[in-house]
Parts: C-alpha cells; structure tokens; sequence
C-alpha cells in the first residue's frame, strides 16, 4: 500500500483553501464532527481500515512549500496574507480522524476545529476511493486508453464551444489517473478547458484553480444561526470576506426555491452567478433565469456553473437549452477521473454536527433538490422542513 500517498499538501478541492481562509477569520473557535457515508454500500476488505490508518498518519507530514505558497499568492490575491503565513505553519493531524471496520463496514469520523479539520474531507475520500480498487485487486484500464478517452471528451466539448473544468477529485480512481487526465487535457493550447478544483493540479499544469463554497458552508450557517437564517447570512459573510471575488453561490442546500426567496436583487447583483448540484438541470435554468429578470437583470450577464453527476450526453442537452438564455460553464467530476472500466464509488463525507458554546452537539441538515438526498438527523430534517415550508 506504499504507493498510495498524498505527495501535496494542495491535493485537495480548492473550495476547501477558499472555505479555510474564511473560517480562520470568521470562525476561529468552532468545533464541528463529519461523517463518511457509504452511500453505495461498498464492502471494504479486510485490513482495509489499517492500510487507510498508515496513509492518514502519513498526511501529519505534508507541508506547504514556497513555491506553493508563492503559486497562491500570485494567482488567488483574494486570500488573505496573513492566512497563507497561517496554512504555511498548518499540518494535518490524524488524531482528528477516527477509523474503525466492522466485518466489510467502515466508519470514518472527524471531529475538531473547524478551521483545522475542513482540509480532510477530500483527501479522504480520493483515498479510499484509491485503496478500494488497489486493495480488491482491480484492473483498470490503460493509461493510453485513459488518456484517448479523456481527449474525445475534450473534443467533443470544443465542438460545443463550452467552457469547462475538471472537478474529479474525491472519486477519482487515483492519483495516477487523475494526473493522466489532466496532462490529456491540457494538450492542446485552443481548448474551452479552463481549470481544475484540485490545486495541487491546477498548480502543476499551471490553469486556474476553480472553486468558492461548498454544502458544508451553507449547513454550518443553519447549525450555528438557524434554517431561516442560513442562505442569508452564508452569503453575507463570503462578501464580508471575498468582497466580490470567488462570486458563484451554491444554490441548494436547502433547496433552490428556498434560496432563490433570500437572493434577493443585492445578491443577485453581487454574485456572478450560482451553482447547479442536484435536482432537474433544465429545470434549474428556467428558476435561475426567472429569477434574474424578476429582479431586471440580464441573464447573459450571468452564468450557472453545472456540477451534478455530469456526462456528456447532459452537457450537450444543457448546453442547446440555455442558448441565447444564460451563461453556462461545467464542472466535470467522475466522469473524467473515474472512467477507466470499472465501477465509481457512491461516497461522500458530511458535515453532521456543530458543537454549541454548551458543549452539546447541534445535527446538520442538507435537503438538496433530490429528496432521496437528504442527509442529516431526521428530526432536524423535519424540523427545517417545517421552518422554511418545504413540502414534500
């Protein structure tokens, strides 16, 4: 298992970098706990929880480099100095991670500070997403194929004209894989390819690092400031914070209709535009649109970023629908990192709790616009239902 190994410290999505820079300013002394869930009830061999102990342990090693430090001050001058001093003095600490294998089960928890432990959760799924395929023996295709099919993607998404990223880390079949990717894509210099979510790539290929909230934002907000709250004042604070910069809002945590009540016409004005990550895409569009000429806004000047279990097929699709309507770009995960003959891993890790002043223990919620993607405590879910009026 000694292959397997992070060998940067930027090896992650750099929504996570852009999320810390804002906890350490705002939110230096919270404590939260996510959860890994295996929503493809996948068998882990066993051992497979000792292998994954020897790699996170490794993890306490990585640190910053300068030319690391110098890449994100030159191409992110909306982080904060001060907090890149900070990430260059940081490293992980696996006491945070709790491993435990029951039988083929496995349970990963992280509990601690939040401006500490938001850096682990991608790393570690692309891990275990990694050590499942190498430790149950599987054989994935070639690199040259990987490569070949990675450049007809690319192809065919020039031919559309559409601008796209690569946001494949947390499910990627390896890092191997992920790195043959990204050299496959940034072959040729007249592509719409535009940049990756994963820094450490972004750096090493040198195109832009894409990114600026995730879910956890959003279901921290609900934790610590109540549901009805939430939308509002997540956004608040990324313009306290970014002041323009890194303007794409992620538009379904507690559903788009939710949040389309509290984007009102400052943040739609502010923002450069939202999020797609669950739910009908087209349908989507048309709420997104709407709601941008309610408020006297062209939605040419806006755009959606698309990122929901996308292939080509539904790019095309999305792209022809909003023609003439809205900007569009895409955000491309699995189907790049992961399309090697073999079976993508349904996983993902949640926040699932913010600890309160008094100690005890406030359940996060997330009601995105598939129902059968709820997550969180089912009393929660009920409760936030019933405080923002969402019904089934």
């Amino acid at each position: 298992m000694q292959s397997i190994h992070l060998n940067s410290i930027l090896d992650n999505d750099f929504y996570k970098i852009t999320m810390q820079n804002a906890v350490v300013k705002l939110f230096p002394s919270q404590i939260v706990k996510y959860e890994f869930i295996n929503r493809g009830k996948h068998h882990f061999p066993e051992g497979f929880d000792q292998a994954l102990k020897e790699i996170v342990n490794k993890m306490a090693e990585l640190k910053l480099t300068k030319d690391e430090k110098k890449f994100l001050a030159k191409t992110c001058p909306y982080l904060d100095l001060p907090y890149l001093d900070f990430l260059e003095g940081y490293h992980y600490d696996p006491s945070e991670v709790k491993i435990v294998q029951t039988g083929n089960e496995l349970s990963v928890t992280v509990e601690g500070l939040w401006y500490r432990t938001i850096l682990w959760e991608v790393p570690l799924l692309a891990l275990i997403s990694e050590l499942h395929y190498e430790m149950n023996h599987m054989e994935r295709d070639s690199n040259e194929v990987v490569m070949n099919k990675t450049l007809e993607k690319a192809d065919y998404l020039n031919k559309l004209g559409v601008t796209f990223a690569e946001f494949g880390t947390r499910r990627r079949h390896s890092h191997k894989v992920q790195n043959l990717v990204m050299e496959a894509l940034t072959q040729k210099k007249d592509s719409t390819f535009i940049g990756s979510s994963n820094v450490h790539f972004a750096m090493k290929y040198n195109v832009k690092p894409i990114g600026t909230h995730a879910h956890e934002w959003f279901m921290f907000h609900g934790a610590e400031f109540g549901f009805k709250m939430a939308n509002e004042l997540a956004l608040e604070h990324w313009v306290d914070v970014y002041r323009g910069d890194l303007g794409v809002a992620l538009s379904d945590t507690y559903t788009t209709d939710v949040f389309f009540q509290q984007f009102d016409k400052k943040f739609a004005k502010l923002f450069d535009g939202v999020r797609h990550d669950s739910g009908d895409a087209l349908e989507f569009a048309d709420k997104t649109i709407a709601h941008y000429q309610r408020h006297g806004i062209n939605p040419l000047f806006k755009y959606i970023i698309f990122s929901d279990a996308l292939n080509l097929e539904k790019v095309e699709e999305i792209t022809n629908y909003c023609k003439g309507k809205i900007g569009v770009s895409f955000g491309i995960g699995t189907n790049l990192t992961n399309d090697v003959g073999l079976k993508p891993m349904n996983i993902v890790m949640k926040l699932i709790g913010v600890q309160a002043t008094n100690k005890e223990w406030i359940p996060t919620v997330k009601l995105s616009d598939e129902h059968g993607k709820y997550t969180g405590d089912p009393k929660m879910i009920e409760l936030a239902k019933e405080f923002l009026r969402i019904k089934d």
